[in-house]
């Protein structure tokens, strides 16, 4: 018999969680995962996912909820949205934050339930760059302006590594210039040693997706002529000084992830090769994990669309900087299928499967999955609240399915 503690409350168990399989015996997926110091009890990972509901950088109940689902239904990794490292550095007035002390406060209640319930916690840093100061995605995403500051919520000034607009009707951005980019390196080193006091054991550097890190990066949105920009290495100097600050404010036991777009969007610049080179200097620089993603960023070369609604479209890019930079990769992307999940990892090309809008339409895809995967203890992927009342209905269903139909009762006979 041993004790369990679920948020706050202590029970007595003589099953303490977790599969009764041999780790031998299981699908990959369902293998615990060692980085560092830090083991996730499988390689199923929650995508991170913006919500626009913090209040000034601060979560609210909706985030316990949410983020709880998903360490109930059985993921392994529960990956924060992407949280801002400064309150100009996010999209909306409602994305989260980890740039004052009250927004260590708020997480510690977040961390502290989903490791209850035996998830490892992770966030993302971010910095929206020239793509903040804007309205919500339900809202199209509009450019803040005087109707939203008659509401208090006005528009703030963007910064990026050049002046030049995200895209048609968007605001310009001023150019950091080499003291504000020591400030913002500083600001991420920050906000990775708050999230270390707020109960996280991984984080995780927002590099994609046209934001910040991206904009740097990319030729696209990179005009610079100083050492920040130009040729790659003056174009990677940005993020690997920003890594460098975040992994010696990160404690050496806790792993460090970087999500990349390995290429940009339609007629960008960066491709997979430019990845490869980088991939090798975040590596050389303490990363442990490149989270695998695209796009963002668009321009005028020959470089097609990624074909986003082909299933796990990143995975041939995630295949190739793992071999080509030696590198674990987490890999996001249309994966849907237990099956499809598996195979990834069976054939190398992934270390682990992050899974974003399919957990929203199903956040205990994890138990489901290890059903599908033919674990006969998938239940126990789930707390023991729960698996202590499906059990009896396996059972039953299973006697079912092996006798006669059953008499229903109606009356009593004579």
């Amino acid at each position: 018999m041993s004790k369990m503690k679920i948020a706050g409350v202590e029970f007595v168990t003589d099953h303490p969680g977790g599969l009764r399989t041999p780790v031998d015996e299981r699908p990959l997926l369902f293998r615990p995962i060692t980085m560092r110091g830090v083991t996730a009890r499988n390689r199923i990972m929650l995508g991170p996912m913006s919500q626009y509901l913090a209040s000034d950088g601060n979560l609210t109940d909706w985030h316990l909820v949410h983020l709880g689902q998903f360490a109930i239904g059985g993921a392994g990794i529960v990956c924060s949205e992407e949280t801002a490292v400064e309150a100009r550095g996010r999209r909306t007035h409602h994305c989260a934050g980890m740039y004052t002390d009250a927004h260590v406060r708020g997480y510690r209640r977040v961390t502290d339930f989903l490791k209850d319930l035996g998830a490892v916690p992770a966030i993302q840093l971010g910095h929206a760059g020239r793509r903040g100061s804007s309205r919500s995605p339900w809202e199209g995403r509009e450019p803040l302006n005087e109707r939203d500051a008659a509401m208090g919520l006005g528009p703030w000034q963007l910064v990026s590594s050049s002046p030049i607009p995200h895209g048609p009707g968007r605001p310009a951005p001023i150019a950091l210039d080499v003291a504000e980019i020591k400030a913002e390196v500083q600001a991420w080193h920050d906000a990775a040693a708050r999230s270390a006091d707020a109960g996280f054991d991984i984080v995780e550097i927002h590099g994609a997706h046209g934001y910040l890190i991206n904009q740097f990066l990319s030729p696209i949105a990179n005009r610079r002529e100083d050492g920040y920009g130009g040729d790659l290495a003056g174009r990677m100097r940005f993020a690997l000084e920003l890594v460098e600050a975040v992994r010696s404010a990160w404690p050496a036991e806790k792993p460090l992830f970087f999500r990349c777009s390995v290429v940009d969007g339609k007629g960008g610049h960066w491709d997979i090769d430019d990845t490869v080179v980088f991939a090798k200097e975040l590596k050389a620089r303490g990363v442990d994990v490149l989270d695998v993603s695209c796009g963002g960023l668009e321009g005028t070369s020959s470089l097609p669309a990624v074909p986003r609604y082909l299933p796990g479209y990143n995975v041939v890019y995630s295949e190739h900087v793992r071999r080509e930079a030696g590198m674990p990769t987490a890999v996001v992307g249309m994966i849907t299928e237990p099956a499809q999940a598996e195979a990834i990892l069976q054939d190398g090309k992934a270390d682990i499967i992050a899974i974003a809008r399919e957990m929203l339409c199903n956040p205990y895809w994890p138990a489901h999955a290890a059903k599908a995967l033919g674990l006969p203890d998938w239940l126990d992927v789930l707390p023991e609240n729960y698996a202590f009342r499906l059990y009896p209905r396996e059972e039953e269903l299973r006697r079912q399915q092996e006798g006669p139909p059953p008499e229903i009762p109606f009356r009593r006979k004579a």
